[in-house]
């Protein structure tokens, strides 16, 4: 994201006036406006890996999930966001243009967004009290991270690699469990070397 402007500082209406007109996405923060890079095609492609997975998991629930053309108001931050991948069982509202409580996020990184993803938004999506899970996931080789709330204050890290299981447990039902391939079908890169798993296992 590049910063769209300093000053003055944008209301909350403002922005969402302006987000509705506008033919680009920009998040806010705090009372300034950030504009959206563009994305990868293996970014699209591992966030509809993940759309779909979890669409099929919810067939018979009346929770949704959503890509990143629905936004996500963190009232206590003063921010709107455009998650990569939201899943929420609010209530259906055919015009909402924003969601509030979801349990379930997910990130996919990429080089203009990496910062951001796990520290600014890792805060902020961690004080939404519906919130189970935040997941990151890397675009460029076979690496996730889970973040899964255990109690109410308190947060379990999990990181998988490429002998995992992926596993959400924040959807309604049974757990979902796939292999972790699944989230990246149809993404190819060079196969992920042993130490490069021992690199991004100590890291972060």
């Amino acid at each position: 994201m590049s910063e769209l402007n300093k000053t003055p500082f944008i209301t909350v209406k403002d922005y969402l006036d302006y987000e509705e007109r506008s033919k680009s996405r920009h998040e806010y923060v705090r009372g300034q406006m950030f504009a959206m890079s563009g994305a990868t095609e293996a970014h699209e492609v591992i966030c509809n890996n993940l759309i779909a997975l979890i669409h099929l998991h919810l067939r018979n629930s009346p929770c949704r999930v959503f890509g990143g053309n629905m936004k996500l108001r963190i009232e206590i931050a003063n921010s709107f966001y455009y998650p990569d991948v939201m899943v929420t069982c609010e209530p259906y509202e055919a015009k909402s243009v924003f969601k509030a409580a979801p349990t379930f996020l997910a990130e996919v990184l990429s080089p203009s967004t990496k910062q951001i993803d796990l520290r600014e938004k890792l805060v902020a999506y961690k004080q939404l009290d519906s919130l189970k899970e935040y997941v990151i996931v890397h675009q460029n080789k076979i690496a996730i991270e889970i973040h899964r709330r255990c109690a109410t204050t308190e947060w379990e890290v999990l990181k998988l690699t490429s002998a995992d299981k992926f596993e959400l447990q924040s959807l309604p039902g049974e757990p979902l469990v796939v292999p972790i391939e699944d989230v990246y079908a149809k993404v190819e890169f060079p196969l992920i070397l042993e130490e490069d798993e021992e690199e991004y296992l100590s890291s972060i």
